[in-house]
C-alpha cells in the first residue's frame, strides 16, 4: 500500500479523492505501482496497450501519434502534477486511434490499475466526473494540436511553440534540437530548420547548438 508522501501525492492530484469512502480509498493505494522511467522510454503503445491512469510526480511525458508515414504528431505534454487517462485505453472503449506516450525526461509516474480505476468511477459519480473532465481536457489539447497543424501557417506555429516554451520555462533559452522541436510540433526537422533560420535572420531569435535563444518576443507575437 502506498503511504507517506505518495498517498498525500494522489489525495491532492485526484481531486475527488475526500469523497471516497475508507475501502475505495485504500482499494486504488493497493493497486498503484510507482514506476521510474528513463528518458526516450516507451510507455504507452497503441489502443491495446492498457498500462493504467499515469500520475506524474516528476519529469514529462510525451502523448503522440504516429502519421502512416511514421511521422510523430505530438497531441499534448504533461508534467508533475498531470493525469493521464488516454493510457487507460482499455476503459476508454470510444477511443479508435492508437496513442503513443514517451518519457521525454527522467520521470517518476504513479500508475493506478485500469480496471481499479474504470470500478470507482463505475461506483462514485465524483470519481466519474473527474475522469470524464480530465478526458474532456486532454481531447481540447489533441483539437488545438489538430487546429495548429491543419489551418495555421507553419510560421506561426512555430512562433506560438516558441513563446509557449519560453513562457512556460520562464527563460528566453529554449534547450531543443530542431529534431525535437519538429516532433513537437508535427513537422519535418529540414523545415523547422529553414524557418529558424529566417527568424534568426530577421533578428527574432539566436541559434546555439542544441537550442536557440529568443531575442525579440514582441516581433514573434506580431507574426501570432
Amino acid at each position: 500500500m502506498l503511504e507517506g508522501k505518495n498517498k498525500d501525492f494522489i489525495g491532492e492530484v485526484l481531486t475527488f479523492w475526500d469523497k471516497l469512502n475508507l475501502q475505495e480509498q485504500n482499494l486504488i493505494l493497493n493497486n498503484t505501482n510507482i514506476v521510474n522511467y528513463k528518458q526516450s522510454d516507451n510507455i504507452h503503445s497503441g489502443e491495446n496497450d492498457c498500462v493504467g491512469v499515469l500520475l506524474i510526480k516528476s519529469g514529462e511525458l510525451r502523448t503522440y501519434i504516429l502519421s502512416e508515414d511514421g511521422r510523430e504528431i505530438t497531441l499534448y505534454r504533461l508534467t508533475s502534477g498531470d493525469v493521464c487517462i488516454l493510457s487507460a485505453s482499455c476503459i476508454l472503449k470510444s477511443i479508435t486511434f492508437d496513442v503513443f506516450i514517451d518519457a521525454e525526461q527522467d520521470s517518476e509516474v504513479l500508475i493506478i490499475n485500469s480496471s481499479v480505476f474504470a470500478k470507482i468511477c463505475k461506483d462514485n459519480i465524483y470519481a466519474e466526473n473527474f475522469s470524464n473532465q480530465t478526458t474532456a481536457e486532454r481531447f481540447s489539447d489533441v483539437m488545438w494540436a489538430m487546429q495548429q497543424i491543419l489551418f495555421m501557417s507553419f510560421d506561426k506555429r512555430l512562433a506560438i511553440f516558441i513563446l509557449d516554451e519560453v513562457n512556460k520555462n520562464s527563460s528566453d533559452s529554449i534547450q531543443m534540437t530542431h529534431e525535437q522541436i519538429a516532433k513537437y510540433i508535427g513537422s519535418a526537422r529540414e523545415v523547422v530548420s529553414r524557418m529558424l533560420k529566417y527568424f534568426e535572420n530577421e533578428g527574432y531569435v539566436k541559434l546555439f547548438r542544441g537550442g536557440l535563444q529568443v531575442l525579440d518576443k514582441k516581433a514573434l507575437r506580431k507574426i501570432i
